[in-house]
């Protein structure tokens, strides 16, 4: 891992067996609340794109729509939040799709 990032890396907390026995949650609030930590992540992120004609930027609930929407703010672009079904109360547009670890999930 290049330093930079081993840098950032050493601000995500792992939470061992939460929220169940064998899972790690990965708690990334010491990244947001150190303002140099943050203001990289973003830079690094938003510097893989530059460029690039960017309209929309997409976040996944819900730590997603912390990075997505100060991303979208720098292109100049929309953000649009992706969330559960259900849990927004106005049109929305719906995908489905099969993950690795969801082969049930497969049509």
């Amino acid at each position: 891992m290049e330093p930079v990032l081993d840098h950032l890396a050493a601000y995500v907390r792992e939470i061992p067996d939460f929220p169940s026995p064998g899972v790690s949650f990965k708690d990334i609030t010491p990244l947001l609340a150190d303002h140099a930590a943050f203001s990289s992540t973003i830079d690094r992120l938003c510097a893989a794109f530059e460029g690039r004609p960017i309209d929309r930027v997409l976040g996944v609930e819900a730590r997603g729509f912390i990075v997505a929407a100060p991303v979208a703010y720098r292109f100049g672009a929309g953000f649009t939040p992706v969330r559960k079904a259900g849990k927004l109360p106005w049109n929305v547009e719906r995908e489905e799709y099969a993950t690795p670890s969801n082969p049930a999930s497969r049509s």
